[in-house]
């Protein structure tokens, strides 16, 4: 895929779409293609993350949460916070 996210054939899957790539390596090995590779360089741009330090009692009560409701404990945690500036104002 290029830069203006028009896209393109995979050059080794012949793939058009994102799905048929997926698909192709679904079902094929790397290994049998390495010779076909070649190195590149991309830049990941992340999310910016902050830390906050939380009592071990509070973490191991959000933990417990999170694991209940069958969610990350940093899912709950966003959700909760959220909410609560909601409500704030």
């Amino acid at each position: 895929m290029n830069k203006n996210n028009n896209l393109q054939l995979s050059s080794i899957s012949k793939a058009g779409t994102l799905e048929e790539i997926a698909d192709f390596w679904d079902t094929h090995s790397l290994s049998d293609y390495w010779n076909e590779t070649h190195e590149v360089e991309f830049e990941i741009r992340a999310k910016h993350r902050r830390r906050v330090t939380l009592d071990q009692e509070v973490y191991s009560r959000l933990e417990s949460q999170a694991h209940t409701r069958g969610i990350l404990l940093e899912t709950l945690v966003n959700l909760w916070l959220a909410e609560r500036l909601q409500m704030a104002g």
